[in-house]
């Protein structure tokens, strides 16, 4: 009897075709990183032979494998969470450390303008204020007394205890009108106040400012003395409506009734 030899789709592959498909098998599963974590070479051993089934053999991972992969994508998974809350951490605490930041400047601007007006509002009431014109003295003649030294015949004004060469104060914020010689009043100065009166100071052995000039509460502007029609040092102090002679007021109620106690 002859044989023919097999041919057609029941061929069996030859050795070298064998081969070269368990090699690209190979080149799969290294080109997906699986080689490294796929099973011993024993492993394929089981598998059936070409021979015994006619199919193309594949290569296959055992449980071990696959769990040791899952498992290392888990921690990559871990480790990518991980890094992602300690970004959105480092955010948070960048933008919690601004807002702080920007907390304290508001709160700095806010006591710096309140320490402003706290300046403002002080430095206003100070010039609005009113002070003796001599310090620590007293009214040695009263307003409206009597006596053949004036021309009209009564005070016009008071007279403040002081030796010569004692601060004489602006009693009030104003600006200098007179400063030179005033007559029977010796040196003086006369000051425009700034609720519109006006304050004479007679009798100076110096004067320490000038017309125009601007005075606050409290400044010095000249030195006690007796120059003029005296018969001693003292300081004469008017309160009048107008800068003239004859437009005074009574100069204790005038000081009275800015707060200040004579």
């Amino acid at each position: 009897m002859a044989f023919t030899r097999a041919t057609g789709k029941h061929r069996r592959p030859s050795r070298m075709q064998r081969s070269t498909a368990r090699a690209a098998g190979v080149a799969a599963l290294a080109t997906t990183g699986v080689i490294g974590t796929v099973a011993a070479p024993a492993a394929f051993a089981a598998e059936p032979s070409v021979e015994q089934t006619g199919l193309t053999p594949v290569v296959t991972m055992g449980d071990t494998a696959a769990q040791q992969i899952d498992a290392q994508a888990l921690a990559q998974q871990h480790a990518a969470d991980e890094a992602a809350a300690k970004q959105k951490a480092e955010e948070a605490a960048r933008t919690q450390a601004a807002e702080m930041a920007e907390r304290a400047k508001e709160a700095a601007e806010k006591a710096r303008a309140a320490k402003e007006r706290a300046a403002r509002e002080a430095e206003r009431k100070r010039l609005n204020s009113f002070v003796p014109p001599i310090s620590g003295s007293y009214v040695s003649t009263s307003y409206k007394a009597s006596s053949g030294l004036w021309s009209s015949g009564s005070h016009t004004g008071i007279d403040f205890h002081a030796a010569s060469g004692t601060s004489v104060h602006a009693v009030g914020s104003g600006t200098v009108v007179e400063a030179g010689w005033g007559g029977s009043y010796g040196n003086q100065v006369v000051i425009k106040m700034n609720d519109g009166t006006y304050t004479q100071y007679g009798h100076l052995s110096s004067i320490g400012v000038s017309v125009g000039q601007q005075v606050t509460p409290g400044q010095q502007i000249a030195l006690s003395g007796a120059t003029g029609n005296v018969t001693g040092p003292h300081l004469h102090f008017e309160a009048r409506t107008s800068p003239e002679y004859g437009s005074d007021i009574d100069p204790v109620a005038y000081l009275r009734s800015h707060g200040v106690g004579v």
